[in-house]
């Protein structure tokens, strides 16, 4: 059918969903459905089987519904999914930097974004191309992100900046770890399984004598940990960066007085 195309969301009519405006069902028949019971099963079947399953027929499946009842909640899959992004944002509480400070508040606002890309991995591929409209929830995480680093010296491109940078660490690594978990190299494979097979032909051809550094660091073990192992080495040095820029915006401290 041609509204399960899944092409571009009509932005006003998703605006209107997002934020509730519009004036709810007024035709097809009545399901003791809601906009909220169809996102929130749409939400359970990406969470189960990925982006790639879902659609309008799935959903109503789920539900026990005939696919063209969603149509008088949700005008199709590519508002459906604006609202499923900006609906799993609320289950995190936003970083208030009040009394920690502005470090403390972009770490429990890094964390909270890993936690919730590994409860749902599907945010991922919605997550950062700039193309998701401002939803309630998403609104309001831009106003928490930029109040973070008010009052401290920064330019206001450089405070959208700052929070861009820690959102897209936290995206990029939080893509490596969804994309170990899918099969487009590894045939289906698991991540610990695929390298337990792999693993002994590469250590007949990376030799120590022309891969020594490699090696070394192969030997110890790093490369056996969890591909997110390094995220908060990471995150430390993405936020001394930014204290570095901070504190360069401070003014200088005035010249001690000459002594008479």
């Amino acid at each position: 059918m041609a509204r399960e195309r899944g092409g571009r969301a009509d932005p006003a009519r998703t605006l209107a969903l997002l934020w509730r405006t519009g004036d709810g069902p007024t035709r097809g028949p009545k399901q003791g459905l809601t906009v909220d019971r169809v996102v929130r099963a749409a939400i359970e079947l990406a969470d189960a089987d990925g982006l790639d399953a879902l659609s309008m027929r799935a959903v109503a499946e789920r539900l026990g519904v005939g696919t063209m009842s969603l149509y008088t909640y949700v005008p199709g899959k590519a508002e459906l999914l604006h609202v499923m992004f900006d609906t799993v944002l609320g289950e995190s509480a936003l970083p208030d930097a009040t009394g920690i400070g502005w470090r403390a508040a972009l770490e429990q606002r890094a964390r909270a974004d890993r936690e919730l890309a590994h409860r749902h991995p599907w945010v991922v591929r919605l997550w950062g191309p700039g193309l998701l409209l401002m939803g309630p929830r998403l609104t309001a995480r831009g106003e928490a992100g930029l109040r973070t680093v008010a009052d401290l010296g920064l330019s206001d491109a450089e405070m959208a900046h700052v929070v861009g940078l820690v959102d897209a660490y936290v995206r990029g690594v939080a893509q490596v770890t969804v994309d170990v978990g899918r099969d487009a190299l590894a045939g289906g494979a698991g991540y610990d399984d695929w390298w337990a097979e792999s693993t002994p032909y590469l250590e007949q051809l990376i030799r120590p004598t022309r891969f020594p550094t490699l090696t070394r660091v192969w030997e110890a073990g790093v490369y056996d940990q969890a591909p997110d192992a390094g995220f908060e080495l990471g995150l430390r040095l993405v936020l001394d960066g930014i204290e570095n820029l901070i504190r360069s915006r401070r003014p200088a401290a005035a010249p001690p007085a000459p002594q008479e």
